[in-house]
């Protein structure tokens, strides 16, 4: 069934509780939203194949729980990822300034110094901004990351962040080649003119 599929990727999604980490999720996967949508217990996890630049991809998306009390999860949840999306809101300035903890997180228990990153700004459906788009685009430069602002509740930006995430990792063939060495697989032609992606501009590239 999974013959025509180039690799299996593990995505993380990570940030404060309560910015819409698993409504992202869930958007993506699912195309819902639930604006009642009850703070994740420990870690959740969703499946789903896309395909970017003409290659599918596998993810299996583990969403974590924001709070405190769950971070003795934090070593094995990290273990073996490709790319981590770090989630803030818009909204609260809070969110965004705790970034740096989450980075030095991700620096302590990744086992991959190629790690894909993207900043995802969520949101933005809401009138009360309090962080400009500019201070997560530089925050995000500054780190050496994707960066798109995006709403789970109207659907902006939340398929993009997913597949330009895909495409970058898809362009670093050590994260994930060695899974696949004995599988014969090839990368599709049109992997090589990787110009705007499927976004059409969105996201902005580090």
């Amino acid at each position: 069934m999974d013959e025509d599929v180039l690799t299996t990727l593990k995505i993380l999604i990570i940030g404060e509780s309560g910015v819409g980490k698993s409504s992202l999720l869930l958007r993506f996967t699912d195309d819902t939203f639930d604006p009642e949508l009850a703070a994740t217990i420990g870690v959740d996890f969703k499946v789903k194949t896309i395909s970017v630049d003409g290659n599918k991809a596998k993810l299996a998306i583990w969403d974590t729980a924001g709070q405190e009390r769950f971070r003795t999860l934090t070593p094995s949840y990290y273990r073996g990822a490709q790319g981590v999306i770090l989630v803030y809101d818009v909204t609260r300035r809070d969110t965004f300034v705790k970034l740096d903890n989450w980075l030095n997180e991700l620096e302590t228990y990744c086992t991959r110094n190629d790690i894909v990153n993207m900043l995802v700004g969520n949101k933005i459906d809401k009138e009360n901004r309090e962080v400009d788009r500019n201070e997560g685009l530089k925050f995000a430069r500054k780190h050496s990351m994707l960066f798109i602002e995006a709403s789970a509740k109207t659907c902006d930006g939340v398929q993009c962040a997913f597949e330009e995430l895909v495409e970058k990792i898809i362009q670093t063939p050590g994260l994930w080649e060695s899974e696949n060495q004995n599988k014969g697989v090839k990368l599709s032609p049109r992997e090589e003119s990787h110009g705007g992606g499927a976004c059409g501009g969105y996201c902005s590239y580090i």
